[in-house]
């Protein structure tokens, strides 16, 4: 499982183009937006035929979308139990 929360900066009268493009990414949940702070803060989580990076991006390269941050990014990938 990989997962990665992040903060997606738009002007604000940009904001229904924006989401209806975020909404349309694969593993792409949003929750919650900021009219003050032109910030969009959504969850991408990886699944069949997608991975976390190809998604995060297809949201950078959303249209209107002016810019993104990481805020926390999660993989269990090589945490793989191992006897002693």
């Amino acid at each position: 499982m990989n997962i990665a929360s992040l903060v997606v900066r738009a002007f604000p009268a940009d904001f229904p183009e924006v989401i209806e493009a975020l909404k349309k990414i694969p593993g792409v949940e949003l929750h919650g937006s900021s009219t003050e702070k032109g910030s969009i803060v959504i969850t991408i989580e990886d699944g069949a035929g997608w991975s976390v990076t190809d998604s995060i991006l297809a949201v950078n390269l959303a249209p209107k979308v002016q810019g993104l941050t990481v805020a926390y990014e999660y993989t269990d990938a090589g945490l793989e139990l191992t006897e002693v």
